[in-house]
């Protein structure tokens, strides 16, 4: 649905974007991350045909944004990180606009009443929008996205600003989304993008450094393959259990956390999975499992360690 090849941007002797390729395939949600100045909203102002790229290819479902602009133009929604609302407008007033802007050729009041009602504006469509709240008027930035029901959308920074619960409302609307459209989305709550998207990708000094899902990155980027666990029972004998089980490589205890509870380190083979095993032989000696965690990276320990490292290369891709 999207190809970019060898995508660079420059500005003089400074490579806002510098030679990076990804796909991203239809009905993904790709969470596209870096920190400030990484060239995240550039890139995805070259997608979206705002600014144009010094060189390289970038493609949305087979159109060329710089040879086929219009063409290009139409299979994307964008919600930039401060919606393009003009406030003195109604809902709807703004919404007819954007479809007339458009050229949408969709029956426009029956067209506009479903995007409406898939963002949950139904009841506010005859207020002005400078009289909405904050998570109201992200809504209407998503429903003007929507118009023309492009394949895909590129919101960035879609809940910033918003309380939790309008976090939580604008989090599940951007998945539901995302069962009938591609979608790129930029954040820098990383639990956010962690729940939400299907991949993610790392740019870092206009440089791609990472490309994968969150849980492929974490398995590349640690050797350490450990559980916390945390089980009633005699720690002696909860020891010798769980050093017996297969594939197991260390047991540490770490001592006892409640009366007669105990936590302990495991270290299991690499790519071998000891939970099922564990489980089975605790339930037979009928010795409870009151908690299991396991060590690997969190997106947040890979977003801080790629890019305050200056790694190099691009871990998970071909690139």
């Amino acid at each position: 649905m999207i190809e970019v090849q060898n995508l660079t941007k420059s500005y003089g002797d400074k490579h806002a974007v510098n030679d990076i390729s990804f796909t991203v395939n239809s009905g993904e949600i790709l969470g596209f991350l870096g920190p400030n100045g990484a060239g995240k909203s550039t890139t995805m102002n070259i997608l979206t045909g705002y600014i144009s790229s010094t060189s390289g290819v970038a493609k949305i479902d087979g159109y060329d944004i710089l040879e086929n602009p219009t063409e290009a133009k139409k299979k994307v929604g964008y919600l930039p990180e401060h919606p393009p609302l003009y406030l003195d407008m109604t809902v709807d007033a703004y919404l007819e606009f954007v479809y007339h802007l458009k050229k949408v050729e969709l029956p426009m009041k029956s067209h506009i009443a479903n995007i409406c009602k898939r963002v949950r504006i139904e009841e506010v469509r005859h207020r002005l929008i400078k009289n909405l709240s904050k998570g109201y008027k992200q809504r209407v930035g998503l429903a003007q996205a929507l118009i023309g029901n492009p394949p895909v959308l590129i919101l960035d920074e879609p809940t910033v600003g918003l309380d939790p619960k309008q976090i939580i409302e604008i989090r599940n609307l951007i998945k539901e989304l995302g069962e009938e459209h591609t979608v790129i989305l930029s954040s820098h709550i990383l639990s956010e993008v962690q729940a939400i998207c299907d991949r993610v990708i790392v740019i870092n000094q206009g440089v791609l450094v990472a490309d994968g899902t969150a849980d492929d990155l974490s398995k590349k980027m640690t050797d350490d393959f450990r559980y916390i666990v945390r089980i009633e029972g005699p720690e002696g004998e909860v020891l010798r259990l769980l050093k017996s089980i297969t594939n197991m490589v260390e047991v540490q205890p770490l001592g006892q956390k409640e009366p007669g509870v105990y936590e302990y380190s495991l270290e299991a083979s690499p790519g071998t999975d000891v939970r099922r095993e564990l489980f089975k032989r605790l339930v037979e000696r009928n010795y409870p499992l009151l908690g299991l965690r396991s060590t690997e990276m969190t997106l947040e320990d890979i977003f801080l360690q790629l890019t305050d490292s200056g790694v190099s290369g691009t871990v998970g891709g071909e690139a």
